[in-house]
């Protein structure tokens, strides 16, 4: 998907997304440990992904 790491948007850390990556996976950066969502596919753009919160059946 991208030769190039991204660049992660919690410590700056490289952060590689692999061929085909899919909108709204989640990849770990392997410096902080953060999660990450791919946002974008062209040009490749992640953030951080929103915590999922348990909602216990309702």
């Amino acid at each position: 998907m991208s030769d190039n790491p991204i660049e992660c948007p919690v410590c700056a850390g490289s952060v590689q997304i692999e061929e085909g990556a899919v909108l709204g996976e989640v990849v770990p950066c392997p410096d902080c440990g953060s999660e990450l969502e791919v946002l974008e596919l062209a040009p490749v753009t992640i953030g951080v992904a929103p915590d999922v919160e348990e909602d216990w059946g309702e």
